[in-house]
């Protein structure tokens, strides 16, 4: 089960020894509060709504400690894709496919979002409904927007909860769920509650916890205004030739070009030639699986921005439809820090390889970077931080 749950990724994570965590200060919260409350008054929330959902506020420390830990930072591909892909997610999410088959064949035929493409995101988003969360949306919304890592973000996300309430879409008691303030089988954050959640069963209500038709069908609408291509796949795990240009990683072409590189499925057999865009992505590096990604995958990354969880919804969702395991399976590795890899960014920068900003997080500069650097020093130049290019670099692959 995920802590951080849709979409809820956010770049520019400084490393923890800067984080200056502005909610330490009781006053300094008040006043970050009374200017939530003057904002949402503007956006026409009730001034009640305001006063009684947040008076009497407290920080949470355990949101901003699990804010700093989410596990596509720090987690290897390996660690994260076998710890949410299980032979029990997968029986589960094979039964649950039968169970709502009734339900889910409509969205399907309506909307072109395959029902095991949504089973797969309620599998990892919180167990098949399993694991809601049972935090304050409120409290948790309230400590993110007064913490100094993404301050406007999480306001105008408290800002939107308070709407819900000011609607009576919801009630306060119902907003309960994860640290970082996504609630139901979903975990729509309030925003997109607000924006795209429907009543999809015409009960006269909107209900994201216990009507998994309204929650099923507001998921596909938002994978839909994302971007959603019906009949296409997301992606594959796929064979590189042994003389593979590795500068090709991280990139994007059509089909037919990735298919004169000499690129293959995964089990020998030809790709299919065609216009196609498809990115070829090597998450642990070119000794783990090897996967083109097309449109939809970029979709599943606008609900939460990690390849690793991308790859896992597509992963998971295959082997609900009956799938076998990849052919190559990720190897097992050191976890990295956002310390470490903030190192390694420096160390990138001082010698001339730009890795962008110095944030401790694993982006496509990054791996740019150390492509380049690992040209330059007779490595392989896959872009992965593995053993070795982080010794040639002087940073300790030391675990988190």
């Amino acid at each position: 089960m995920q802590s951080h749950r849709c979409w809820l990724i956010l770049c520019g994570l400084p490393l923890l020894s800067a984080c200056a965590v502005a909610t330490s200060a009781p006053s300094a919260f008040d006043d970050c509060l009374a200017a939530v409350a003057a904002d949402a008054h503007e956006q026409d929330v009730a001034s009640e709504v305001t006063h009684s959902l947040l008076s009497g506020l407290t920080p949470n420390p355990r949101v901003l400690e699990l804010d700093r830990r989410q596990p596509e930072f720090s987690q290897p591909f390996k660690n994260y894709l076998d710890g949410r892909v299980t032979d029990q997610r997968i029986r589960q999410g094979q039964l649950a496919l039968q169970r709502n088959a009734d339900l889910l064949k409509p969205v399907e035929a309506e909307y072109g979002v395959p029902a095991n493409i949504l089973v797969a995101f309620w599998g990892l988003e919180t167990n098949y409904g399993n694991y809601l969360g049972n935090l304050s949306t409120i409290r948790s919304l309230a400590t993110l927007a007064c913490d100094n890592r993404r301050p406007e973000f999480f306001r105008q996300e408290l800002i939107a909860a308070l709407q819900l309430v000011d609607a009576g879409t919801v009630s306060p008691d119902q907003l309960r769920g994860s640290w970082a303030g996504a609630v139901g089988n979903f975990q729509f954050l309030p925003s997109v509650y607000r924006d795209y959640a429907i009543d999809a069963d015409g009960d006269g209500r909107i209900d994201l916890w216990n009507n998994f038709v309204d929650a099923a069908e507001s998921a596909a609408i938002f994978l839909i205004a994302r971007g959603w291509q019906a009949n296409q796949p997301w992606g594959h795990e796929v064979q590189l030739p042994s003389d593979f240009d590795y500068a090709s990683v991280d990139s994007t072409a059509s089909t037919r070009a990735w298919v004169g590189q000499g690129v293959v499925r995964a089990d020998g057999s030809p790709l299919t030639p065609s216009s196609t865009p498809a990115t070829l992505i090597l998450p642990a590096g070119a000794h783990g699986p090897s996967f083109l990604v097309y449109p939809n995958f970029d979709v599943i990354m606008r609900w939460n921005p990690s390849q690793f969880y991308a790859l896992s919804v597509g992963h998971l969702a295959d082997r609900i439809r009956g799938a076998e395991p990849l052919t190559t399976p990720p190897p097992e590795e050191p976890a990295l820090s956002v310390e470490i890899v903030a190192n390694l960014q420096a160390q990138l920068s001082d010698q001339g390889f730009d890795p962008g900003v110095i944030d401790g997080l694993m982006g496509p500069a990054t791996r740019k970077a150390i492509r380049a650097f690992q040209a330059a020093n007779g490595l392989l130049p896959d872009g992965h931080p593995s053993a070795q290019t982080l010794s040639e670099l002087g940073v300790m692959p030391t675990a988190d």
